[in-house]
């Protein structure tokens, strides 16, 4: 497992950390899957929904790609003050180094207004490529 990043946005921290799934993966075909799980956590005044998330993910041979849509694993969580979301995902890569890194839109209850969160830029790494 990767060691933990970790960014604070306008009152929102988001914490990821990685893991090398070997069981869903096939390095002979250039299929390496990694998880992820995000922590989210609001230190804010305010109760924020997550609305959309949007992904940048790079495979180290130059490849990127764009996932944005709804919510996460199909759920738009609130958060009241000083409470906390988890959630663990996936991602596949076509090399056994990549990154991940984007935003989330959150909206104020109070308010209705909307806000970016940063998703900080994570490595996923297959773990014998760290010897």
């Amino acid at each position: 497992m990767e060691p933990m990043v970790t960014a604070v946005t306008e009152g929102i921290k988001v914490s990821v950390r990685t893991a090398y799934q070997s069981t869903h993966s096939n390095p002979v075909a250039n299929h390496y899957f990694f998880s992820y799980t995000i922590s989210i956590e609001n230190q804010s005044d305010y109760t924020v929904k997550l609305l959309r998330r949007h992904w940048f993910i790079f495979d180290s041979n130059g490849q990127y790609r764009e996932v944005e849509g709804p919510g996460v694993v199909g759920q738009t969580p609130v958060l009241e003050p000083g409470e906390r979301y988890e959630y663990t995902s996936g991602c596949n890569l076509k090399t056994d180094i990549g990154k991940m890194e984007g935003n989330y839109l959150m909206q104020r209850e109070v308010d209705q207004s909307t806000f970016q969160v940063e998703i900080p830029a994570f490595l996923m790494i297959l773990p014998q490529r760290l010897n």
